[in-house]
């Protein structure tokens, strides 16, 4: 067997691998004062020129909240929704209702609305990803029921859900990671940059617990500022801002290891492209730079797997 054959052989058959965007790449964050975000129209033109075929909700009020007018933007761009990251107070007692209620309200648009996917973050309560306070062990367990819940409700709208590990929440760290597998039978969101970030290899994550994996976030990061982030020496938003995350196949994850465990678990769901961005607010110098590096995240991706664009 040639060379070009063997290699060939090896390549995941991925040509109806379901690939989606994210507003976040474009700099659409829920965070106070993360940056300037692009307009709704630049943000799904963009991601339709570059051939994606659907995205993900994207901070809450981004999109609109009524499904008619939020299936009749999807459409006039072509896009799909993928479903929606949320992240929500998990762990206090006292704020079980108000979290079901903005849960219940983002169930009811994503499932009239075609969404597949619930993506579940375990909120602080701050308004930044910077600070993380402890967690006592009784609001482990609330944490744990009230995902439980946010669960049930989504099944009974025909969602699943997904726990997405994710810096500066409850749920962060490698400890923390390992300890809700333990604790809960929630599938996870693989997001393999703040896997990274919070200490976990994504690649080992998967190689051990295959079976969890409900959804994958693609990012690519650089180690040594994730490594920086982790020891608390810069905050995570000012990582981001210094280009912690870069396009998929300029940093340090392993993708091709990673989309090839996840082929021979049998996983079939969005493999959905982020990359954590920052625009400042006095210039529209980088308002190219989301497109560019998605479009750098495709063309990486296309050279170990089988995917055209829509």
């Amino acid at each position: 067997m040639s060379s070009l054959a063997s290699e060939s052989s090896m390549r995941p058959d991925l040509s109806t691998a379901k690939i989606a965007g994210a507003p976040i790449s474009w700099g659409v964050c829920e965070v106070p004062g993360w940056g300037r975000m692009l307009d709704v129209h630049t943000v799904l033109g963009e991601m339709a020129e570059l051939g994606l075929p659907a995205t993900e909700l994207g901070p809450p009020g981004y999109l609109p909240e009524q499904p008619a007018e939020l299936s009749a933007l999807l459409d006039r761009y072509g896009l799909r929704l993928v479903g929606g990251f949320l992240a929500a107070v998990l762990h206090d007692p006292d704020q079980v209702w108000s979290t079901m209620d903005d849960v219940a309200d983002v169930v009811e648009l994503l499932s009239a609305v075609g969404g597949e996917v619930l993506v579940l973050a375990a909120a602080t309560g701050r308004d930044s990803y910077d600070v993380r306070p402890q967690l006592p062990d009784e609001h482990w367990r609330t944490l744990l029921a009230t995902a439980c819940r946010i669960r049930d409700l989504a099944a009974r709208k025909g969602l699943r859900t997904v726990l997405h590990p994710h810096a500066g929440t409850h749920v962060e760290r490698k400890a923390e990671v390992e300890r809700f597998l333990a604790d809960s039978d929630l599938p996870l969101c693989v997001d393999t940059g703040h896997l990274l970030i919070g200490g976990t290899d994504p690649v080992e994550l998967v190689r051990r617990h295959p079976d969890r994996v409900g959804h994958v976030h693609l990012k690519d990061v650089r180690a040594a500022i994730a490594d920086v982030v982790r020891a608390g020496q810069i905050t995570y938003t000012h990582a981001v801002g210094t280009g912690m995350y870069v396009p998929l196949g300029d940093g340090d994850i392993n993708l091709p290891a990673l989309i090839r465990l996840l082929v021979e678990a049998g996983y079939d769901g969005w493999y959905v492209l982020e990359q954590d961005t920052v625009l400042p607010g006095g210039s529209t110098a980088g308002d190219d730079r989301p497109r560019r590096d998605t479009a750098r995240s495709l063309a990486h991706l296309n050279t170990f797997l089988s995917w055209s664009p829509r």
